[in-house]
């Protein structure tokens, strides 16, 4: 065990290695021990089958400086005898299941990360995640919990069953079911729409014309990215978000986050920042990626003067098309189901919580309480449970 200072934010607190069958496991504490190994981090990630950007380690990095600057981080890496196959981050906190207070591990995750996902090298990534979970078991963690993991996936189904092998209590709680669709010609994608949408689309791209020339932007940096971020912020909090508060720049934190994603994304050759113009007035935008042959819808935005028009809806039109000619494979609206979505597809992508309790007393109760019984025993546990802290 080694540990060293390099301040507040770049710290390794220490590293431990555990061999496995063919795999040794290495875990790193702290922001700071993720500079030693980025670069392998993302070609692992990189060379994972649908992964996207979420298992980048600059987006682990993005979101803990925004949304828990002062949490411990813990990298787990797995290496085999051709190099590195698997990372796996989590950050702790004191968090609450069932009102009862618990040392919590969990995935660097939020309403912002959309989706969850280790990088795991395609070759092996079932015997990675448990040369990992053979680790990370021996750690003093009460509760683990990886928000909008892929239901079905490789971490849910392999991390999951290696967990309840051993005795640890497991469940899963249903999150997102984020629609997708692949990315068709025009005249394949109008043959899978619904004709009253049809025609609706046609008479509102007329309707919203009147107003003047309409543009499609595509920014992917440069001197642009300022400006279109300034004026996409705008649109995307200028409605109801802004309102009530949900928006980008209402918080200090998001607006941190969006703002360095954008410039990571740019860095890496994927950011696809959409605008639709009427007369050269933004109506509708989108902030979106471009990875891996799929375009990753991660916040949209339109100018509510103009819904009647339903300049959100044109833009995805337009956006669809041109991704179209670019090539790329999938459009994933990302986060929940929503109407406006499902006007384009039934496809969803599902995604679970996953928890993992310990096999103790105090993990069996809160297993039970928690997702076997009803709210009448979580009350009963928040008013009797103070014994269990």
């Amino acid at each position: 065990m080694s540990g060293r200072e390099e301040g507040a934010m770049e710290q390794v607190v220490r590293w431990e290695e555990a061999s496995g069958p063919g795999v040794t496991v290495e875990q790193r504490v702290g922001l700071g021990a993720m500079a030693g190994f980025s670069s392998e981090w993302d070609a692992v990630a990189r060379g994972a089958p649908g992964a996207g950007p979420f298992a980048l380690g600059g987006w682990t990095r993005l979101w803990m400086e925004s949304f828990a600057p002062g949490s411990p981080l813990r990298v787990f890496r797995a290496r085999g005898n051709g190099g590195p196959l698997a990372f796996a981050p989590l950050f702790e906190r004191r968090g609450r299941l069932a009102g009862v207070p618990v040392r919590m591990w969990q995935s660097p995750s939020n309403e912002h990360s959309q989706r969850v996902t280790w990088a795991l090298d395609a070759a092996c990534p079932e015997e990675s995640v448990r040369s990992i979970w053979a680790h990370l078991r021996e750690e003093p963690w009460e509760v683990l919990l990886l928000k909008d993991i892929e239901a079905g996936g490789v971490l849910d189904e392999t991390l999951g069953a290696a967990a309840g092998e051993e005795g640890f209590q497991v469940a899963r709680w249903p999150s997102l079911e984020s629609p997708w669709l692949p990315v068709l010609s025009r005249g394949a994608l109008e043959e899978t729409l619904d004709a009253k949408f049809r025609a609706n689309l046609r008479r509102r791209r007329k309707k919203l014309a009147r107003h003047g020339p309409l543009t499609l932007e595509r920014v992917e940096g440069g001197d642009a990215l300022h400006r279109a971020l300034e004026e996409g912020f705008a649109l995307e909090g200028g409605g109801w978000k802004g309102q009530r508060g949900t928006a980008i720049r209402c918080r200090q934190e998001t607006l941190d986050f969006y703002t360095g994603l954008a410039r990571f994304a740019a860095a890496g050759g994927w950011l696809a920042l959409y605008t639709l113009r009427v007369g050269g007035r933004a109506v509708a935008f989108h902030f979106g990626l471009e990875y891996g042959g799929r375009y990753y819808l991660l916040k949209p935005g339109y100018d509510e003067s103009f819904s009647e028009c339903s300049p959100g809806q044109l833009l995805v039109e337009d956006v669809l098309e041109d991704l179209a000619h670019r090539g790329t494979a999938e459009f994933d609206f990302l986060g929940p189901r929503m109407p406006w979505k499902l006007d384009w597809t039934q496809r969803v992508r599902r995604h679970v919580w996953l928890f993992i309790l310990r096999p103790t007393l105090k993990g069996r109760l809160l297993h039970s309480v928690r997702f076997q019984q009803g709210p009448a025993a979580m009350r009963w546990l928040r008013e009797v449970g103070g014994w269990l802290r």
